[in-house]
């Protein structure tokens, strides 16, 4: 705004040949340049709203005494106190842009007592001259739009920019209190379940020493055997929720090779096609368990979905500082509704007892607290496609 009065200034006395004293109408931009400046580098955009409220004043007033200096009221660049104005509604409280609204009235009407003439304007109260003043007019009416449009619109795109953050803020607040729910329910299930896994174990030891000792079919013996093992697995699990809380946090992060975290799945899933070629150096500095955990989750889902595990194939891939963790299946795939939807607690469509909905929601959690990143895309009728990537570090 203040290059703007400058430039028209001096065009005026180029071109027009109106006589202007330059020296002086340079002063009053240049104070508004100067404090502008000043607000923005001491202040920065957390600075007290009364300061700039008095840059608002201060402007109003250089206006004046550029528009003093210009023909007063006759100057059709008057205009522009509705620049202030506007600017300051979007940005001020509505006493102190009521305030700037009287200061600028009050400035304006001053203009008719105390003002520099210029004659070609002074000819249009004459009859003489009209062309120059309506040109004036036009020009500054023009201008002052273009400013108004340019820092409301600026204004608008830092509200949208905000509402955005809070919306974004509001999703992972909620996707917080899901998880702390998540951590209560697994706290409470850990605490509820060692009992009756307790009864089971010696039930299943009982059972045991009963087949030992009755000659039954070695059958039984193996089954009891196989009872205790899951319960201990079981017991295993829960001690992990109780430690560490469902939070992966928790867990001590080591530097592991990226191909070593895909053993256990190796081992559990054996069915399933890997490959993890050109990765001999790479490595991450991660929870160890529980990002195993959360490609186990992938898989399951991946497994789920497909008739064969044939048609499920899990890779590994380093690029840009991390490492990507794909598992790819074949089966039916996603609808865009349902995959809106996935990752939401208890979310799943799949047959009662087959699953809580809950694995999405942990692999997407522990990508976000490691600073990675989850995706899944899926077409109807070709399948689906996660990818688990997480930032990497370089064995040395």
């Amino acid at each position: 705004m203040a290059a703007g009065q400058l430039l028209t200034a001096w065009i005026v006395v180029q071109f027009l040949h109106i006589d202007l004293p330059l020296g002086w109408v340079a002063i009053a931009p240049l104070v508004t340049v100067l404090t502008n400046l000043w607000l923005t580098r001491t202040s920065g955009p957390a600075a007290e709203q009364k300061l700039i409220a008095g840059v608002f004043v201060l402007d109003a007033l250089c206006l004046t005494a550029v528009l003093m200096l210009t023909g007063g009221p006759n100057n059709p660049f008057s205009l522009l106190y509705l620049v202030h104005i506007t600017l300051s509604a979007t940005i001020l409280t509505r006493p102190q842009t009521w305030a700037l609204g009287v200061l600028s009235t009050a400035c304006f009407g001053s203009l008719f007592l105390w003002y520099r003439p210029i004659a070609a304007l002074e000819m249009h109260h004459q009859g003489e001259g009209v062309n120059l003043h309506l040109a004036g007019m036009w020009i500054g009416f023009g201008v002052a739009s273009f400013l108004v449009a340019m820092f409301a619109g600026k204004i608008s795109e830092l509200l949208r920019d905000r509402e955005e953050s809070l919306l974004r803020m509001q999703e992972e607040l909620a996707r917080k209190d899901r998880l702390a729910s998540l951590v209560t329910l697994a706290a409470g299930a850990a605490h509820e379940l060692n009992t009756p896994l307790g009864t089971i174990a010696i039930a299943a030891k009982e059972l045991e020493r009963y087949a030992a000792q009755s000659g039954c079919d070695s059958a039984v013996a193996e089954d009891s055997q196989l009872i205790r093992r899951e319960v201990e697995r079981c017991r295993e699990i829960l001690q992990r929720m109780s430690v560490s809380g469902a939070e992966p946090s928790a867990e001590v992060s080591t530097t592991v090779a990226a191909r070593d975290l895909i053993q256990t799945a190796v081992c559990r899933f054996p069915g399933v096609r890997f490959a993890s070629e050109g990765l001999i150096n790479t490595a991450l500095t991660v929870p160890r368990h529980a990002v195993e955990q959360a490609i186990e989750a992938m898989l399951k889902n991946a497994l789920d979905a497909s008739r064969d595990a044939a048609d499920v194939s899990l890779s590994i891939q380093a690029e840009r500082g991390a490492v990507s963790f794909l598992v790819e299946d074949r089966g039916a795939g996603m609808s865009a509704e349902t995959l809106r939807h996935v990752g939401e607690p208890f979310f799943t469509t799949k047959e009662p007892g087959k699953g809580m909905g809950l694995g999405i929601l942990l692999v997407r959690t522990l990508a976000e607290r490691l600073g990675g990143d989850f995706q899944l895309e899926s077409v109807e009728g070709e399948g689906t496609r996660a990818i688990l990537s997480l930032p990497t570090t370089v064995l040395r």
